[in-house]
């Protein structure tokens, strides 16, 4: 199973002028950088991240996937998703943003279940909103065994 966090490195750095946004990108990068660290806990094999930067392509680094909208009847690729690839072969796309946070949240949870260490990212306001109505199910008062 592979997963690839796309996102706009623009975005990231904070030079599009929207600070939510911004928070947001930096919370799925780092949860997606604690997931790559504890990638096997979860039988992941890849977890990549591509950071797409305004005078490139834009092409996906390893799971061939790229969402569009349409803009001013104009076709517009996604910035940011996440693809998600299964043992069967079949790809998820998550093109939401709070989407795309939810389902790294989740992954992280499931990893927190399994390892004794602190695995926990420190979120922004923004983004624990959004985690926080996602139920993922995770007990901050469990102790692991």
């Amino acid at each position: 199973m592979r997963l690839e966090l796309r996102v706009c490195q623009h975005c990231l750095d904070g030079d599009h002028g929207n600070e939510k946004r911004t928070a947001l990108l930096n919370d799925m990068v780092n949860c997606a950088e604690q997931i790559k660290e504890y990638k096997e806990v979860i039988d992941l094999d890849e977890v990549h991240i591509r950071r797409v930067r305004d005078d490139e392509p834009g092409k996906p680094e390893a799971l061939p996937v790229v969402a569009a909208t349409i803009q001013k009847d104009q076709v517009v690729l996604n910035d940011t998703q996440l693809v998600a690839e299964g043992q069967d072969g079949n790809m998820l796309l998550y093109a939401n943003p709070d989407d795309v946070l939810t389902v790294l949240a989740g992954n992280l949870d499931e990893i927190s279940k399994a390892v004794p260490e602190d695995v926990t990212v420190d979120l922004s306001s923004v983004g624990a909103e959004i985690v926080s109505q996602a139920d993922l199910g995770a007990d901050p008062d469990q102790q692991p065994q």
